[in-house]
C-alpha cells in the first residue's frame, strides 16, 4: 500500500470519528488560547483547563495581564509543570502585545515564534483555530501516530510536519491534526498500542508482524 493510499483511510476514518472536532483547550478569544496553548507544553489539557479558569478571571487579555504580578502568575498555574519559565513568559509576551501589537495576537507566524515561550507548533495552533489560517501543528503524539500509519519517517517533528502537509489537502489541516490528537487519546496511545493493535494501525499494515518501532523526536 502505498503513502497516500494509507493517508486516504486515516483522512476518511477519523473524519468519520471526529467529523467537527472541538478545540479540547478552554478559552474565550486569541490571548487565552495563545496562553492555554503555551501552558499544555508537558503538561496535559486536562490540567491546563482546571488551571486556566482562575487565571484567565484576573486577565483574559495582554493589557489586563500585565497588570498581574509575575508571582501571582506563577502561584495559579504552578500545577501546570515548568511553571517559573511559563510565568515570566506569559508575563512577557502580554507586555510585547501591549506594547507592539495595541493588545493584540497577531495573526502571524514570525510575529508569534518571536513571543517569550512561543515555538512553532504554540504559533501553529493559534493560527489555525485563533486565526483559520491553514497549518498543521505537530506535537510528539501526532509524530507518533503518522509513523505509525507510515505517513512519515520523519525523524523530528518539522519533518514530519512537512510530510503531512504534502499528503493531506490544505483545506483539511486545521481539524486534522485535532483529529489525529484525538484517536491518540482513544485509540492509539503511548503504551496501549503498538503499530498493531488500534483500528487504523490494523488497516494501514494489516501484515505487519512486529511492533512499530518509533523515531522520537
Amino acid at each position: 500500500m502505498k503513502r497516500a493510499e494509507r493517508a486516504q483511510i486515516v483522512h476518511d476514518r477519523l473524519t468519520e470519528l471526529y467529523p467537527d472536532p472541538p478545540v479540547p483547550l478552554n478559552h474565550s478569544n486569541a490571548f487565552t488560547l495563545l496562553v492555554a496553548v503555551l501552558l499544555s507544553a508537558q503538561c496535559t489539557d486536562e490540567r491546563v483547563n482546571q488551571v486556566t479558569p482562575a487565571l484567565f478571571k484576573k486577565a483574559d487579555t495582554a493589557k489586563k495581564m500585565t497588570r498581574v504580578a509575575v508571582d501571582k502568575i506563577l502561584e495559579i498555574i504552578r500545577p501546570c509543570g515548568l511553571s517559573p519559565g511559563k510565568s515570566k513568559a506569559i508575563a512577557g509576551l502580554s507586555r510585547i502585545l501591549v506594547d507592539q501589537y495595541g493588545g493584540e495576537v497577531p495573526a502571524d507566524f514570525e510575529a508569534l515564534e518571536s513571543l517569550p515561550g512561543v515555538g512553532h507548533k504554540t504559533a501553529s495552533v493559534v493560527m489555525a483555530q485563533a486565526f483559520g489560517v491553514p497549518a498543521f501543528p505537530v506535537d510528539t503524539h501526532i509524530h507518533r501516530l503518522a509513523q505509525r500509519w507510515g505517513l512519515t519517517s520523519g525523524k523530528n517533528v518539522k519533518q514530519t510536519e512537512a510530510d503531512l502537509k504534502k499528503l493531506f489537502p490544505e483545506e483539511s489541516w486545521n481539524d486534522l491534526h485535532l483529529q489525529i490528537i484525538f484517536y491518540g487519546r482513544e485509540f492509539c496511545t503511548a503504551r496501549g498500542c503498538n503499530g498493531m493493535v488500534c483500528e487504523l494501525c490494523r488497516s494501514c499494515y494489516p501484515d505487519r508482524k512486529t511492533p512499530k518501532v518509533v523515531n522520537k523526536p
